[in-house]
């Protein structure tokens, strides 16, 4: 805890999993500089508008107190510090501790003050030890959800337990998912065109490879999952009509009318909204954060895990349940899915094994 002079400011951006994902480094890149960390500063997502703030989606208290021995986290600035000019930077993809220290050391010495911005992904994953260990420590321990939203979270996972066990599906069929991706949801010819025109007024939101097209993203496996697919790899895993399953996501493109294949071959096929009632879900309306926190809840607490794509959720909630003790979780393998259209997936028994490809 040396230098209690120099501050480390950060504004993280994106939806609730990668702001966390964000707040994961921000804590690190502090521990290399021997800064002490300001409370990140939560960007207005454009997409939703939540304007929700570090406290309101986690508790504030709980990450400073975990943290004490390792990064001093302060809710502001210093009075000595306000009328700093901040050195600022965004650092590359995947830098090292080494490049961090060479970037930055010297100039927050001098100055005090550093902000960053754009984290996403910028740290390397391999890490030294006690540095990977410290990114354990926030992900986990640190960064536990705000009272409110873990106490609604806990709540519908123990209604979702307490008629025995439950999948918890993480679906990514959101309009902003299909634009992004550059693939489409597989639903009637005018949301395909929502789709396409939505991409050509907004072509910065397509983050996937610009130089293939649909098809081709599609048999390789590239693209989300749609509920007929998901409904299909379930049902070759053996699941049963009456199993159990918390859908965790954001209101698909289609509405209802896209989730009727799962609707239809599981009946028992809740979200949140089902499980809440009105006034449960009330003050977290209108803030897509906090609604992917309790998701986040009662995925995590689920008896298996599946997400229909990757991202940043999905990833997080599955390297959650590996540290937790290797909770079951299934990764749809799509490539392969594709390739074997028509044939029956060979496994009987809706029980698959950990860490299970498929």
């Amino acid at each position: 805890m040396k230098n209690r002079r120099k501050y480390l400011m950060v504004v993280v951006s994106g939806g609730m999993n990668q702001q966390r994902n964000q707040i994961v480094d921000a804590v690190v890149i502090a521990r290399i500089l021997g800064a002490a960390l300001v409370v990140p500063i939560l960007q207005v997502n454009v997409i939703w508008g939540d304007e929700s703030e570090f406290g309101d989606i986690f508790d504030l208290e709980h990450f400073k107190s975990v943290l004490s021995d390792d990064v001093r986290v302060v809710s502001a600035l210093p009075s000595t510090h306000l009328m700093t000019r901040p050195v600022e930077g965004s650092p590359p993809p995947h830098v090292t501790p080494t490049w961090i220290r060479a970037r930055y050391h010297r100039k927050l010495t001098r100055e005090g003050v550093l902000l960053l911005r754009g984290l996403d992904s910028r740290l390397a994953k391999d890490l030294p030890p006690d540095l990977q260990k410290l990114r354990c420590k926030v992900a986990f321990h640190a960064l536990r959800f705000a009272k409110p939203v873990e106490e609604l979270g806990e709540r519908i996972a123990e209604r979702m337990a307490s008629k025995g066990p439950y999948l918890a599906l993480h679906l990514r069929m959101e309009k902003d998912v299909w634009v992004r991706t550059g693939c489409l949801p597989g639903l009637a010819p005018e949301f395909d065109e929502i789709v396409n025109n939505e991409r050509i007024q907004h072509p910065e939101l397509l983050t996937a490879k610009s130089n293939m097209t649909y098809h081709e993203r599609k048999m390789a496996g590239l693209c989300p999952l749609n509920a007929m697919e998901v409904t299909r790899l379930l049902k070759g895993l053996g699941a049963p009509r009456n199993a159990r399953i918390y859908w965790a996501g954001g209101e698909p493109l289609g509405g209802k009318e896209a989730l009727l294949p799962l609707i239809q071959e599981f009946p028992h096929f809740y979200n949140k909204e089902d499980l809440a009632n009105p006034a449960e879900l009330e003050p977290f309306a209108n803030k897509a954060s906090l609604m992917a926190a309790i998701d986040y809840i009662v995925s995590e607490k689920s008896d298996v895990f599946m997400p229909s794509h990757g991202g940043n959720m999905g990833h997080a909630i599955q390297g959650h349940r590996a540290y937790a003790g290797h909770k079951k979780y299934i990764t749809p393998n799509k490539r392969h899915m594709l390739l074997g259209v028509g044939k029956k997936i060979q496994i009987l028994d809706f029980n698959p094994n950990p860490n299970q490809t498929i």
